[in-house]
């Protein structure tokens, strides 16, 4: 878990220093297509101004669509690193076994519903809870149950896990079919199905952040496009190569939970996933309640809370959930497979992964049937040019260490980094200066020094005192800290400390 300890992360004394990003290249045919002659652009955008003008005296009750994004507190700037943004997806060959965790989203566990020597297909269910706050669990792959088990999860606590020696065939499950949804409670239940959770790391069960309490006045869709976490390009990838899909899917959620605007959140170095989202836009005439907002490069944009700040100006409320400030947030994966499940039925049994780092030969962005071994993604990609020191399960700012390369990938995976010897080369931590930065940094206006030394001393009070609920964890203070103090892993025991 100590993820925020490595070189390349912490070797940093001044971040008003660091740079920008470059955005992400583009290739010189497509920037040649792009090239708009000067007199035709000025008279798009007059003819563009004056359509959105007669538009909006014509319905002065439309939705509020903002072009720039508001400003947020705190926040860094990272390398980005996007080192596989303009390497296609490529698919995994089927493997040989899967091993699917029964804990794979926030919340209460699935049971397993198969056992050992049962056949299962492709989408078969192969694991379920009555709890409200689960997703159902789906076969990856078609064989045959080998064994169900337990595994150690890299947070210590214990799941059941069921194998499936795969026959190779993926053969789909003869029950699967698109579902009839025509309403807000049918998509419920279809989503709930599908096995979706949120794809952009934190897990939560979708079907249950659609369901919001009726008292809640949400009336705004924010889709998370910013993807930024270094190394990760897996939704930059469903951009490109999924940009139907991901307007259709914003479509279907605004109409079918009766909300006002949809704001698809992206960070500015990815100018072509802004365009062609943007463009699509435009040609489908949603431009009136749906529009693309290009967020500025820096870290942490894609955290639930700063993106609704920067779409919306909205802040949500200690303690509360988006809903509380009006809004759903879905990541933008999360949206585009809605789409895709409500025309095919198949539910959620694989997952595009980038798989990047120094020790690993080739990066990649992978599509891995959901219980995939991490050995079996690293040989994929052309094994180790040498030995990974560390392994993480995520980006370096708030990825999982793993414990072991015999690990399978769950739902909310989008990343494998595989970090040489130089990437993780922890700088030793020397005393606290007092100079501030981690309270500069922080986007939830929390006091990392503070809440250390309250920690030290078991205050409990004193926590509360500071909110220390509200931190989500981003490693902005660490990052920040020029002494190269473990603040993240201080508040982590903070908040156990006020939990338990």
């Amino acid at each position: 878990m100590d993820t925020m300890e490595t070189k390349d992360m912490t070797d940093v004394t001044d971040i008003t220093d660091i740079t920008d990003t470059p955005e992400i290249s583009e290739s010189k045919e497509d920037a040649e297509k792009e090239k708009p002659k000067k007199e035709n652009k000025e008279q798009t955008d007059k003819k563009e101004k004056k359509r959105k003008k007669s538009k909006k005296a014509a319905d002065p009750d439309a939705p509020f669509l903002p072009k720039k994004p508001f400003k947020t507190h705190g926040g860094v700037r990272v390398n980005h690193m996007k080192n596989t943004a303009e390497i296609p997806s490529e698919a995994l060959p089927v493997p040989k076994r899967v091993v699917i965790s029964m804990q794979q989203h926030i919340g209460t566990a699935c049971e397993p519903i198969v056992k050992k020597g049962d056949s299962v297909t492709v989408g078969q269910k192969i694991g379920d809870s009555d709890s409200p706050l689960c997703a159902p669990i789906h076969a990856s792959v078609s064989g045959q149950v080998t064994a169900i088990g337990t595994m150690l999860m890299p947070n210590g606590t214990e799941v059941k896990t069921v194998e499936i020696a795969s026959d190779g065939q993926q053969t789909l499950c003869s029950d699967i079919q698109p579902p009839v949804v025509t309403n807000a409670d049918e998509l419920y239940a279809a989503v709930r199905e599908s096995g979706l959770v949120g794809l952009g790391g934190a897990g939560f069960p979708v079907s249950v952040k659609i369901n919001y309490s009726p008292d809640k006045s949400v009336d705004t869709l924010v889709v998370n496009g910013a993807e930024c976490e270094p190394y990760l390009t897996a939704d930059y990838r469903e951009m490109i190569e999924s940009p139907e899909d991901i307007i259709e899917g914003t479509r279907l959620l605004t109409e079918m939970l009766g909300l006002r605007r949809a704001i698809i959140g992206i960070e500015g170095n990815k100018p072509a996933a802004i365009r062609y989202l943007a463009s699509l836009i435009r040609e489908r005439s949603l431009d009136d309640k749906m529009c693309v907002l290009k967020l500025k490069n820096a870290y942490p944009q894609g955290a639930e809370k700063v993106l609704i700040k920067a779409c919306t100006d909205r802040a949500v409320p200690v303690g509360k959930i988006p809903a509380d400030a009006g809004c759903i947030v879905l990541n933008i994966t999360s949206v585009g497979f809605i789409a895709r499940y409500l025309k095919t039925g198949i539910p959620l049994v694989a997952k595009r992964i980038t798989v990047d780092g120094s020790a690993i030969a080739e990066a990649k962005n992978v599509v891995a049937p959901i219980g995939t071994i991490v050995s079996d993604i690293a040989d994929f990609c052309g094994g180790f040019d040498k030995p990974p020191q560390k392994v993480l399960m995520g980006g370096p700012m708030m990825g999982t260490a793993l414990y072991s390369l015999d690990y399978p990938i769950i739902k909310q995976n989008n990343g494998l980094i595989f970090m040489g010897e130089a990437e993780t080369d922890a700088l030793r931590p020397t005393d606290c200066i007092r100079c501030g930065r981690c309270v500069s940094a922080c986007p939830m206006l929390l006091t990392p020094v503070n809440i250390q030394h309250l920690v030290q001393k078991r205050d409990i009070d004193g926590l509360n005192d500071l909110c220390v609920t509200s931190c989500m964890e981003c490693g902005c203070c660490a990052y920040s800290c020029p002494a190269h103090r473990p603040l993240v892993q201080f508040l982590r025991m903070a908040k156990n400390l006020v939990k338990s």
